[in-house]
């Protein structure tokens, strides 16, 4: 009975956890549709998620189309197949490779910013501050950046699939000895348009995720400087899941048929 109490808890805490999740997206959701708007903060983020996460998501990307066009180059020689790799590459990274990279390394950098950064201000009572301010903590902390994450996304994975797509033809070209023209007129005839699209869309729901579990672990801090710590590190742990999980989802929507 004692082990069935330990499981009955575990799956409680589970349910409760998803449920504070639950409201708490809710309520930063609701936000969008009701004034004030704080531009500022708003733009800050955007600068801060889109443009300084430029340089590690183009050498993550440009590197991983490098090593992809090597693997795939190594796998179809056992068949005779080295020819299909500008297509596997191409529709690697714009399907999986480009958006779920590209998230998880949103997820390290900026999902670990904005829990640190928030938890901070809790601590120091600086979110107390603007409540005495009449100032929305939603409002004003986690909206902004939810928002700005989740426009800003599919822009870095469009960016991502591009830089990664070179990578391959870069290692394609010079290392493997293909034909350049061929190598190009293979990729671009080889994607559709639907692949970009569930790129984006992708790029569009990790952003979202990684920028909510951020605010959320960093609204719900433990004081002090473990706090802090934790929820840094459980917002990073619960966004790089949840990528990996949405991922899948979407994956079994935009391509199950």
């Amino acid at each position: 009975m004692r082990i069935l109490a330990y499981i009955g808890a575990a799956v409680l805490a589970q349910l409760a956890a998803f449920g504070r999740l639950s409201i708490f997206t809710a309520q930063a959701v609701s936000h969008l549709a009701r004034p004030p708007f704080y531009w500022r903060e708003f733009v800050t983020a955007v600068v801060q998620i889109g443009w300084f996460s430029l340089p590690v998501v183009g050498l993550t990307a440009f590197f991983t189309g490098g090593a992809l066009a090597l693997q795939i180059y190594a796998g179809g020689a056992r068949f005779s197949a080295e020819a299909v790799v500008p297509q596997i590459v191409a529709i690697g990274m714009v399907r999986e490779l480009g958006p779920v990279l590209v998230g998880l390394m949103i997820a390290a950098r900026v999902t670990s910013s904005i829990a640190a950064e928030i938890a901070t201000m809790k601590v120091t009572e600086q979110i107390d501050a603007l409540v005495t301010l009449s100032t929305h903590p939603m409002k004003y902390l986690t909206l902004p950046r939810v928002l700005a994450a989740t426009l800003v996304m599919p822009v870095l994975v469009g960016i991502g699939d591009i830089i990664g797509i070179f990578g391959g033809f870069v290692v394609g070209v010079e290392r493997l000895g293909f034909n350049s023209s061929a190598y190009l007129k293979n990729t671009v005839d080889f994607l559709q348009v639907h692949d970009i699209t569930s790129s984006l869309v992708k790029g569009a729901v990790f952003g979202f995720v990684a920028a909510l579990m951020g605010c959320y672990y960093g609204m719900g801090s433990d004081r002090g400087a473990m706090g802090v710590g934790r929820a840094t590190k459980g917002s990073v742990v619960a966004a790089a899941v949840l990528i990996l999980a949405a991922n899948f989802a979407l994956t079994e929507a935009f391509f199950s048929t």
